[in-house]
């Protein structure tokens, strides 16, 4: 089983306008309310693909409900923790080919609410897949993604963090099974800056040398990298109008990891991962299925180490 955890999900208020004045009265073409969440987006996209995953998080107050109800339209299996606090509103703003992004604190967490998420983790079993994504409500430190690896470690499954930073650093030790930064964060992580994809191939053995099983770094219009001990492979960013900037990175997760899970083939993950990631920046909310496997004919995978 794939597990998603998204400690701080959202509803995100997509707002389309021809122009945004500020100061003063503006009026949309278009609105759409999503079920928002980098974990979430994962649980989204694997269900596209035909496979199954729970989601877990912190849910709460009314919010909470359209939550839920939104997310309910997207036949995603679901096994909250509900919370005091209100579930936030993210507002996204397109307007004259720009976006604008206000995203909501979130729900403080309490620490019997904490608890009972780590609960639910250590029923985990070998063979599962826990993936951890985005950023965290208030009141939980910047340890908890750490916590959960721990506990998914000893139960003996698999996770993915998609984070950066420290925290992702500290969970490298207990060996995660993807990491994804892209190429800036990646740069960021070690103070530097990149002059060639050479570059970045050998930052991103540093991490596997500190214990990642694979790296992708996704690098906008130069494509995507994968970094295993011992190959580096390159796909292509194919031709299209992009869309969204919501998700894409979240959709590489799952095709990759959900196909690693069926097929063991990490070449043929980072295929499929890239496909998905594209297919979402390609449409209005994420990819469908249909659009996945559009896109995966279009990507090629290159060995260049």
């Amino acid at each position: 089983m794939i597990y998603t955890i998204t400690a701080n999900p959202s509803i995100d208020y997509v707002l389309q306008l021809r122009q945004l004045t500020l100061g003063e009265v503006n009026r949309t073409e278009t609105d759409i309310k999503l079920p928002g969440g980098k974990g979430i987006n994962v649980s989204r996209i694997l269900q596209q693909l035909g496979l199954e995953s729970v989601a877990w998080g912190f849910v709460g107050g009314s919010t909470g409900d359209m939550f839920q109800a939104l997310l309910a339209n997207h036949q995603v299996k679901t096994d909250f923790i509900s919370v005091a606090g209100d579930t936030r509103i993210n507002v996204k703003v397109k307007a004259t080919d720009e976006e604008t992004e206000i995203n909501g604190q979130g729900p403080a967490i309490s620490m019997t609410e904490k608890k009972a998420l780590l609960n639910k983790v250590q029923q985990v079993t070998q063979g599962d897949v826990v993936i951890m994504s985005g950023s965290l409500p208030p009141q939980l430190d910047n340890n908890f993604y750490l916590e959960i690896a721990k506990i998914v470690i000893a139960q003996g499954a698999e996770f993915v963090i998609d984070t950066t930073g420290q925290a992702l650093l500290d969970t490298l030790p207990l060996h995660p099974l993807v990491i994804k930064p892209n190429h800036h964060e990646l740069a960021e992580l070690f103070q530097t800056t990149f002059q060639d994809t050479q570059d970045i191939i050998n930052a991103a053995r540093k991490l596997l040398d500190q214990g990642a099983q694979h790296a992708l770094v996704s690098m906008a219009g130069a494509g995507a990298l994968l970094v295993t001990k011992n190959h580096a492979y390159q796909c292509n960013a194919p031709k299209d109008i992009v869309k969204n900037s919501v998700g894409a990175g979240d959709s590489m997760i799952a095709g990759f990891v959900g196909t690693l899970m069926q097929t063991q083939d990490p070449i043929e993950s980072f295929h499929q991962g890239a496909a998905c990631g594209s297919a979402t920046a390609f449409s209005e909310d994420l990819a469908t299925s249909a659009k996945i496997k559009e896109v995966y004919q279009k990507i090629t995978v290159t060995k260049i180490q």
